[in-house]
């Protein structure tokens, strides 16, 4: 399989990023503003956003999605929102979404993070000590604030951001996707371990106080780790992607039980591929976005290969950039090309003015 040199949309999302890699510019971005955006959505069909790269529902039932460029859209129920730069967000690309206990929701952006307690923003960036683009967030059961970055792992002291450092596994062959080191993903396990998916340096686990590192090496599809879960029978799960430089063909899905690595390259797509993305849902079934493939759902024991659309032209790609199942069990899906919903065995597309709900 080689390399496709065309720009087809899934890959304008990983181009654009490339471009907003350089740090945060150092401005103080603690102001607080109202934000006050809403959009009718009755009979608009206009995507939701061209690029949905997070998603999160918060304590209230409230659905956030990420957008490569409008800031976050928000869904109460009843009408779409969007909060963007002009309300006080610091940065229009929303990658991370989390929810802190006293109910304020962190956005990791492009120019750093805003924490917005439902009224106004207040902004971090390298001023505050938070380094690097390309943020998400992660608020562990002890309350504590991460954020991955293109500059490494930062925690939160109530006031800035300190830089976790790292130790750099030994690779045998670096490679990478965009930037050595750079924070795809971060994840808490059910034993309190934090877990950080690297750049070309593999995954890295946290004990709070030693560091556990895996690469190609132990077990899994590549060096460049962009997602991790953990599935109910404690297995942790590793979706990784491709490297650029140089060009390698690897990346796809490998679960780790503790001890051993198992890959999975009976199954189309689980290999060889960009995995960005893994998500546990509640039933105990593992979803994982395939590029070019579609969505597999693992239940234990069998790939359920979901790749129906009502909307075949955005999901040619089948690039999944986000998950989340809402209080109801619905499944959302972030697509490159807009927001699906899982009606139980294909993917329906939801534009501002919906089909918010099944009929």
């Amino acid at each position: 399989m080689t390399h496709d040199l065309s720009l087809p949309p899934w890959r304008l999302l990983l181009f654009s990023s490339m471009l907003l890699m350089a740090s945060c510019n150092g401005q103080d971005h603690s102001r607080a503003l109202v934000a006050t955006t809403d959009v009718p959505t009755a009979g608009d069909t206009a995507q939701v956003a061209e690029y949905i790269v997070a998603a999160f529902e918060d304590s209230k039932g409230d659905l956030w999605f990420g957008t490569n460029g409008q800031g976050v859209a928000r869904w109460d129920g009843t009408s779409l929102s969007y909060l963007s730069i002009a309300q006080g967000l610091i940065g229009d690309v929303v990658t991370g979404i989390d929810e802190d206990g006293a109910g304020n929701l962190w956005f990791g952006t492009h120019d750093g993070a805003s924490r917005y307690d439902g009224r106004t923003f207040v902004g971090y960036s390298a001023a505050q000590g938070l380094q690097g683009s390309g943020c998400k967030v992660l608020i562990d059961r002890k309350g504590i604030i991460w954020a991955g970055t293109s500059a490494g792992v930062f925690r939160f002291d109530g006031t800035s951001f300190h830089a976790l450092s790292i130790p750099t596994p030994t690779i045998d062959t670096p490679s990478y996707k965009m930037a050595p080191g750079k924070v795809w993903d971060l994840f808490e396990d059910s034993k309190g371990n934090i877990w950080f998916g690297r750049d070309g340096h593999g995954a890295s686990k946290y004990d709070g106080s030693t560091f556990t590192h895996f690469t190609k090496k132990d077990g899994l599809c590549s060096n460049n780790v962009a997602s991790i879960t953990e599935d109910a029978q404690g297995n942790i799960w590793f979706g990784s992607i491709t490297s650029d430089f140089p060009p390698i063909n690897e990346g796809g899905v490998a679960r780790y039980d503790g001890k051993t690595f198992t890959q999975f390259p009976e199954v189309k797509g689980l290999v060889a591929n960009d995995i960005y993305n893994l998500y546990a849902d509640r039933a105990g079934n593992i979803w994982i976005g395939a590029i070019r493939v579609g969505a597999y759902r693992f239940d234990g024991k069998t790939f359920t290969l979901f790749d129906k659309t009502d909307r075949p032209d955005l999901t040619k790609y089948f690039a999944i950039q986000a998950f989340v199942e809402d209080r109801h069990g619905t499944l959302w899906f972030g697509f490159s090309g807009g927001l699906f919903r899982f009606n139980g065995s294909s993917f329906v597309n939801v534009a501002r003015g919906g089909p918010w709900s099944s009929p």
